[in-house]
C-alpha cells in the first residue's frame, strides 16, 4: 500500500536527495477556471514535472494572495467551489496518481466553518499529505496545527524575511512535512525574488531545522526557479501558473488548450529546477 501523509512528502524529498536536485512545487486554485478545467490541469501537472502540488482552497478574503490568485479564487467562487468539491477534485486524482504529495493551501474561516475535525478527517481521505493556513498563528497550534499532526497529516508553516531569530523557533515548533520559506516580505506574485539573499535565508534556517526548505513568492521564470533551485530543497510557483491559466480561459482557450498550456509552463520551470542539479 503506498503511503500517505507526511510520509508521501518525506519520501518525495528523499527521492529528490537521492537524485541531487531541488523539487518544483506547482501551485493552482482548485476550481479555476471550472472544476472539470481544474481537475485536468491537475492530472497534468505531475507529468509536466511538478515534484509536489499545493492546491489552494478558494475563500473570499485571501489575504496574503496577490491580485493573480485573488482573481483564481473569485473565478473559481464564481464556478460554485466549495471546500468540499475541493476535496473531491482531490479524491478524483487520486484515483490516478498514489505517488505525488499534493498539500492543501487555504485560511482557517472555511476549515473551521466545514469543522476541523471533519475537514481533517475528508481532506485525509481524499488523498491530502499536509495543510498550509496562513492566518493560523503558531500561538494557537491546537487549534489546526496539533489535530492536522494527530491525523498524520503534515502542517507546513511558512517563514519570511522578517522571522528573527526569536520568533524562528515558536515557528519551526510543531511544523513538518517541509517549512516553506516566503522570499518577499508582502503578497503572492508582487516583485521578483533576490537569490542571494534567499541563499542565506536558506542557510539561516537550515542550521535551526532538519526540515527540507521550499522557497516561494516572487518566481516566475525558468531562470528564477533554477536559480533557488541551486539554493533550496524546492521551488515554488503559483502565481505565474496561475495567470496561464486565466489567461488562457479569458482568451476563450478550449479546456484542452488551458491544460495544455499550463502543461507547457510547468515543464519550462521543472527544465529550470533540473538545471540547478546538484553535483
Amino acid at each position: 500500500m503506498v503511503a500517505t501523509g507526511e510520509p508521501r512528502i518525506a519520501a518525495r524529498f528523499a527521492a529528490l536527495k537521492a537524485e541531487k536536485r531541488s523539487g518544483l512545487i506547482t501551485f493552482l486554485t482548485a476550481g479555476d477556471p471550472n472544476m472539470e478545467t481544474s481537475l485536468e490541469v491537475l492530472k497534468a501537472l505531475p507529468a509536466a514535472g511538478a515534484d509536489l502540488i499545493e492546491i489552494g482552497m478558494p475563500f473570499t478574503d485571501p489575504m496574503a494572495d496577490g491580485p493573480a490568485i485573488q482573481r483564481a479564487n473569485l473565478r473559481a467562487l464564481k464556478a460554485g467551489v466549495t471546500v468540499k468539491k475541493t476535496l473531491a477534485m482531490l479524491t478524483q486524482f487520486r484515483k490516478t496518481d498514489q505517488m505525488t504529495p499534493v498539500v492543501l493551501m487555504g485560511y482557517y474561516n472555511p476549515i473551521h466553518a466545514y469543522g476541523v475535525p471533519a475537514f481533517l478527517k475528508d481532506a485525509k481521505a481524499a488523498g491530502c499529505d499536509g495543510l498550509i493556513c496562513v492566518d493560523v498563528p503558531p500561538e494557537e497550534d491546537q487549534e489546526l496545527a496539533l489535530p492536522t499532526r494527530a491525523v498524520g497529516l503534515s502542517f507546513i508553516r511558512l517563514a519570511t524575511p522578517t522571522t528573527d531569530a526569536k520568533r524562528l523557533p515558536k515557528v519551526l515548533q510543531n511544523t513538518s512535512g517541509f517549512l516553506y520559506y516566503v522570499s518577499l516580505a508582502g503578497i503572492t506574485g508582487v516583485g521578483a525574488v533576490d537569490p542571494a539573499a534567499v541563499a542565506a535565508a536558506v542557510q539561516r534556517l537550515k542550521a535551526k531545522t532538519p526540515l527540507p526548505v521550499a522557497v516561494g513568492f516572487g518566481i516566475r521564470t525558468a531562470s528564477q526557479a533554477e536559480a533557488i533551485a541551486r539554493v533550496a530543497d524546492a521551488a515554488v510557483v503559483g502565481s505565474a501558473l496561475v495567470d496561464c491559466i486565466g489567461e488562457a480561459a479569458a482568451g476563450g482557450k478550449k479546456p484542452a488548450e488551458i491544460v495544455a498550456s499550463a502543461a507547457a509552463l510547468t515543464r519550462e520551470l521543472a527544465g529550470g529546477v533540473r538545471r540547478a542539479s546538484r553535483q
